[in-house]
Order: structure tokens, then C-alpha cells, then sequence
């Protein structure tokens, strides 16, 4: 397998966030709203922190999302069951602990985390795709990998 050219952290960093923060934003307001019933205040207090906690997480998510999908076959299915154990994996946790920060009840937390779990399992391969598409808008490889030098190289008969 190839390695990627070096690529630029700062440009990772800004591509892998603005992809989170348009598709979470999004999803989390429509689970929120419409399948756990929260209110208006309530979603707009928890985006607020999701959007602070994206800051930090979007480009962890997006190398967790890499090294998980290392192992992925060169199948589309492989690639969506893949992209949906990074989701999992990464998102869920954040999730629940932005909606009990936010006051989400015991009821109403425990149906957005295991709806929004459901959902990640779906949406992992959309979200993955659309993560690749934002990576190639910003000049990115889809899946960004640190360049390795030759001696280092895991295929290298140097």
C-alpha cells in the first residue's frame, strides 16, 4: 500500500473540523429535537457545547478514523461497517456526556444516546464519505496518513 505525501496538520486540522461541525450539527439537532423530544434550549445549550468539544475532537475523530479504517477490505460493505465501528467507537461517548451536561434527563438521555448509537451505525458510511469528499474539497487525501520515511516502511526491502 502506498503512503501518502506529507500532508499539512493545519489543513487536516481545519478540513476534519468543519466536515463535524456541518454533519453534527445537523444530525444532533434533528435526534434531539424530533426523536427525543428536547427543547429548544435545551439543543441549543447542547450544540453549543457539541461545537466547543468539536474544537478539540474533529481531527482525534478523523485519526481514529484513519487508523480504523486501515483495516477496512477494498469493498464498499467493508468500507461502511469500518466507518460505522470508528463512529461508534469515538462519537457515542462524546455524545452522551454533552447531553447530561446539558441537562437531558435520565429518560430522554438514555433515548437520545441509544438512538443517536443507532443512527452513527447508519450514518457511519455517509459521514465517512462525506468526510472524504470535505478532505478532497481542502486538497486532502481521503485518508490521511502520515508520511513514513522509506526505512521505516513496514514493505521496505531497504
Amino acid at each position: 500500500m502506498s503512503i501518502d505525501k506529507p500532508f499539512s496538520h493545519r489543513l487536516a486540522f481545519v478540513a476534519d473540523t468543519s466536515a463535524m461541525f456541518v454533519f453534527f450539527t445537523t444530525t444532533g439537532i434533528i435526534n434531539e429535537r424530533f426523536v427525543a423530544g428536547m427543547s429548544w434550549e435545551q439543543i441549543f445549550y447542547a450544540r453549543l457545547l457539541g461545537a466547543a468539544l468539536m474544537l478539540p475532537c474533529a481531527r482525534a475523530y478523523g485519526i481514529w478514523r484513519d487508523w480504523i479504517m486501515r483495516r477496512a477490505g477494498s469493498t464498499w460493505l467493508s468500507h461502511i461497517l469500518w466507518d460505522s465501528l470508528a463512529m461508534v467507537s469515538f462519537q457515542v461517548p462524546i455524545y452522551a456526556a454533552i447531553l447530561a451536561v446539558n441537562g437531558a434527563s435520565g429518560g430522554a438521555l438514555v433515548i437520545a444516546t441509544l438512538s443517536f448509537a443507532a443512527s452513527m451505525l447508519v450514518l457511519g458510511g455517509p459521514y465517512g464519505a462525506f468526510l472524504n469528499w470535505v478532505r478532497r474539497q481542502w486538497g486532502l487525501p481521503p485518508a490521511i496518513r502520515p508520511a513514513i520515511p522509506p526505512s521505516h516502511r513496514p514493505d521496505s526491502s531497504l
